[in-house]
């Protein structure tokens, strides 16, 4: 009864958002928005504004391929363009997207150095990464009156960039110190990262994030400054921190990240992240307030505005087709774009056959095996996908968040199996041949496991586990808890249609 009484208060107290074209949750009433605009694990949020259409891409991580680029016209409805990114090259940290001179450029972090690529189309092809040979993380883009263009890192150092923006050509310079957090708050680290900046009349404004991504729900904050001179000096907005959880009673935790930018009709917005309460899992969420100018030049979210409660909507059309759905019929002939391999692109290992996705098998468990991921967008939810074992294979529908935290249903060409954190077991013996269907089905964090020899009557195994750790606070890896398609083994495993519903 207990367990009962706490997933009804949990149902209760659920937060209300739209997504991606999906029923998140529930929808808010007509003429207003909820956030997040993107319901799940889209850290780092960098937006770009190209005349009448918007675009934006995350961090990416350790998921390729990476760098997914989405659309909007309205900013609140949004459909993915490509991914950016194919080659592999180590954990992708927050991206920057610009536009220079009739190109798009991502300029982001990995493996200790930075990289760009630039396409001529949004919608690609995009080059291959080039190195910029510097360190420092969280790259900022800004042009100066003249043309000249520079990169912000988190550090408050700036380098040079040549015209065509593919090379350093200067070392860097330290010019900006952050604000300072006054000792008494709880904070993960003073950790300044994610220069944005942009340029509204004779200033130039940064805006930065300071407390820590993660650790305290109060540490995370969005800081602004601005100069005469995109290289400073920088003076701090007397309205720091411009947005910060106050206290854990909040919905919304380690709020930061932001990006301030104009709609093209003088209306002005922060889009940032963060964790939701009781739902850390799903990583850092995309967040968007409106915010005012102040008559001396600075920027604040209206005192009326209530990140928490529903926002009047942009006043902007949306020109999209609604098509996006993480369900899939695996049609190809490319990968649809909410799935991505973990730790590689993994071209060669898979191909599309009637309907299906046929994976060759990796490694000999599902923290090796690089599992096909998708990120879920609802606290509640059942994932299906029927699966065919070929060799001596072994397929799965797994959650997912890194090597040494996953659970699941397996099934090999006779048995289905349970993963509970990595213990992997027989639940039920000489049950298939090298045919089943399987389920996950999450409430609120509680996931209990089915098979089906038929697609229609459902059996649940007895096994059932709780997701509510698998999170950066507790796993580290700043990611989140996505839905994995597994195949290990020798052999080859092939889904075929994949199928996530939202629960209410």
């Amino acid at each position: 009864m207990k367990q009962l009484f706490l997933a009804f208060l949990l149902c209760t107290l659920a937060f209300t958002a739209p997504a991606q074209n999906q029923n998140y949750r529930q929808a808010p009433q007509e003429g207003y928005y909820t956030n997040p605009i993107f319901p799940g694990d889209y850290p780092d949020p960098s937006i770009l504004r190209d005349g009448d259409d918007f675009y934006m891409v995350h961090s990416s991580f350790e998921y390729y391929p990476g760098l997914l680029i989405w659309h909007s016209t309205d900013l609140i409805n949004w459909e993915p363009v490509t991914n950016a990114l194919n080659t592999y090259v180590g954990s992708v940290w927050a991206p920057d997207l610009v536009k220079y001179e009739d190109k798009y450029y991502i300029y982001f972090p990995a493996s200790d150095t930075n990289y760009v690529i630039v396409a001529d189309d949004i919608k690609g092809p995009w080059s291959a990464p080039k190195e910029l040979k510097i360190t420092m993380i969280d790259p900022g883009h800004i042009t100066d009156d003249q043309g000249n263009r520079y990169l912000y890192f988190s550090s408050g150092s700036y380098v040079p960039l040549s015209k065509d923006g593919l090379t350093v050509t200067g070392e860097p310079k330290h010019v900006y110190d952050g604000w300072e957090i006054p000792r008494e708050w709880s904070i993960e680290c003073f950790c300044m990262e994610g220069p944005k900046l942009f340029k509204r009349g004779d200033y130039y404004y940064l805006t930065v994030a300071e407390g820590g991504t993660a650790g305290p729900a109060t540490g995370h904050m969005v800081i602004s400054a601005r100069s005469k001179s995109p290289l400073g000096p920088w003076e701090n907005a007397p309205h720091n921190p411009i947005l910060r959880t106050q206290s854990v009673d909040e919905q919304w935790w380690s709020m930061g990240h932001a990006t301030i930018f104009e709609d093209g009709h003088d209306q002005w917005y922060m889009l940032f992240h963060g964790y939701e309460k009781g739902f850390y899992n799903m990583g850092r969420q995309t967040m968007l307030v409106p915010i005012e100018w102040t008559k001396d030049g600075w920027y604040k979210i209206p005192d009326h505005i209530d990140i928490n409660k529903a926002i009047k909507l942009p006043n902007l059309k949306n020109k999209l087709k609604k098509s996006f759905t993480l369900s899939d019929t695996f049609k190809g002939p490319e990968l649809a774009p909410q799935w991505s391999f973990f730790k590689g692109s993994e071209t060669n290992r898979y191909q599309f056959i009637d309907n299906s996705i046929e994976v060759k098998g990796k490694g000999n468990g599902v923290a090796n095996c690089s599992p096909l991921l998708a990120m879920p967008a609802n606290h509640s939810y059942t994932a299906d996908v029927e699966l065919e074992i070929e060799g001596d294979a072994t397929g799965g529908l797994v959650l997912f968040y890194n090597e040494s935290a996953f659970s699941g249903i397996l099934a090999d060409k006779e048995n289905v199996l349970a993963n509970l954190r990595g213990w992997q077991f027989p639940t039920e013996r000489n049950v298939i041949k090298r045919h089943v269907y399987l389920r996950l089905k999450n409430i609120n964090n509680l996931v209990d496991m089915y098979y089906s020899l038929d697609g229609k009557e459902w059996l649940k195994i007895e096994n059932s586990f709780d997701a509510t750790a698998y999170h950066h606070n507790v796993l580290s890896g700043f990611m989140g808890l996505r839905i994995g398609l597994c195949s290990m083994g020798d052999g080859n495993v092939r889904f075929k249609n994949f199928v996530y519903t939202p629960l209410h």
